[in-house]
């Protein structure tokens, strides 16, 4: 026999070799489910609604009074504008609060202090966005 021969039934018998190895160990992975932990319970979406915007009498701020209901701690992002439709000239502003550890009832109060506000405009409060906050609780359980 010549030398290629066996050459070649030396890369037959690798690759016979590499898939007796190879295809136990993908199947194992793909029949744990390839790594992917189980996925995290859902929690419903807080209710976030501005109960108050009115303007301090004495550092003439604008102060937005937020309630939520809901389970689980936020940190929601509340605007300020002087009117409620945005527009090309609309004065604008953004104020965060976090609110801790809320449960379904009773609900909730924060107040989110805005800027300084001119006394000749009424503003208008309301949320833009609300995103979940890790609880120290969870924080503490997940670290080793």
């Amino acid at each position: 026999m010549s030398a290629l021969k066996w050459q070649g039934w030396l890369v037959g018998l690798m690759g016979l070799a590499a898939l007796l190895v190879f295809a136990p160990l993908g199947l194992y992975v793909w029949a744990s489910g390839g790594g992917a932990g189980a996925p995290a319970p859902r929690v419903a979406a807080p209710e976030v609604r501005v109960a108050e915007c009115r303007i301090d009498p004495v550092s003439r701020r604008v102060v937005a009074v937020v309630e939520a209901r809901g389970e689980g701690s936020y940190v929601v992002t509340v605007e300020f504008r002087d009117r409620e439709l945005p527009g090309p000239n609309t004065r604008t502003s953004q104020s965060l609060i976090r609110i801790p550890g809320l449960t379904p009832d009773p609900a909730a109060r924060a107040e989110a202090l805005g800027p300084v506000w001119p006394p000749a405009t009424t503003p208008w409060c309301g949320i833009a966005s609300t995103t979940p906050s890790p609880t120290a609780t969870t924080a503490d359980a997940t670290t080793p």
